[in-house]
């Protein structure tokens, strides 16, 4: 055999064995590739700011950890803003109350992933019409001429149930019945504003009033529930519908598991929940029948605080 000869075999082995050990090195896999390196999380305005990112963070930090995707939160204005702030903010989800996530899956598709259960087994709240005990303030007919501390348009808690307790009662036009009526902007303001005379009547999520009644005597004292609404989903975390679908079910998994996971169990409990449990658009029905009810269309109701 030639020289020339043993040559050519040579490169040809060499080509042979290199494109098998290529062709056997796994490339990427799009199903397993985390396709952003960030997400961008909203918050409505439950209480103020301060104490918004305190209860969230530590929930963020360990989805941030656990997901690979470093995970930013942003305290919204008011409960609107968050369906408004999806597109100018490039919101990639965030955690909406009841009725703020059927607006907003009404007017922009987004989609539940899950909810928490509190530490007593509730996933649900409900809304609380509520007085001072002193006001002399016990039914419809004794609130005209008042005023009424409302928390936000695009609330369950903090207005749909009050629009809903004023059709029952044959109030057309809340807005000529009372003196004054006006919107807080958070739940813990309306209860504060009842609670230090600011306003006669007040509208808000019994989760917030119970967190603050634990802490400050005098809400349970001093104030008394007239009216409570039906039973509705605990704020959910939803996401964009464009979302990547592998980063969506790592979300998912990592909340859904996260009671079993090596410092799971410390988040949630500073969270104030057991766990997460799964949630879809199903555990949505009493909501739409709720606004149905009242006659309210989701996809042209006007959210905005007047």
């Amino acid at each position: 055999m030639t020289r020339m000869s043993k040559i050519l075999i040579s490169v040809s082995l060499c080509l042979v064995i290199g494109l098998s050990s290529h062709a056997a090195e796994p490339g990427p896999n799009p199903k397993t590739s985390l396709t952003q390196k960030s997400l961008l999380i909203g918050l409505i305005p439950e209480h103020n700011i301060f104490k918004q990112l305190e209860r969230y963070e530590p929930v963020a930090d360990y989805l941030s950890k656990r997901i690979g995707v470093f995970i930013k939160l942003k305290v919204l204005t008011r409960y609107g803003n968050v369906i408004d702030n999806f597109t100018s903010l490039g919101l990639d989800g965030a955690f909406f109350g009841s009725f703020t996530y059927t607006l907003a899956h009404a007017k922009i598709g987004v989609e539940a992933i899950a909810r928490p259960e509190s530490t007593s087994g509730s996933s649900t709240y409900h809304g609380l019409i509520f007085v001072r005990m002193d006001s002399g303030i016990r039914s419809p007919s004794d609130m005209k001429g008042k005023s009424f501390a409302f928390v936000d348009k695009a609330t369950t808690a903090g207005y749909i149930l009050p629009l809903a307790y004023f059709n029952e009662h044959g109030i057309e036009d809340f807005n000529t019945f009372m003196n004054e009526v006006y919107f807080t902007g958070t739940h813990e303001d309306a209860i504060y504003d009842v609670l230090n005379n600011k306003a006669d009547i007040g509208a808000a999520k019994n989760t917030v009033f119970m967190r603050l009644a634990a802490a400050d005597s005098r809400i349970k004292n001093e104030l008394i529930i007239l009216k409570k609404s039906p039973d509705v989903p605990e704020n959910v975390l939803a996401v964009k519908r464009e979302l990547d679908d592998f980063i969506k079910t790592k979300l998912k998994q990592t909340l859904l598991n996260m009671h079993n996971e090596p410092g799971g169990p410390a988040v949630l409990s500073a969270f104030g929940a057991k766990r997460f449990i799964d949630t879809t658009e199903d555990d949505y029905t009493g909501v739409y029948e709720y606004t149905q009810k009242i006659g309210l269309d989701l996809e042209t109701y006007d959210y905005m605080n007047d």
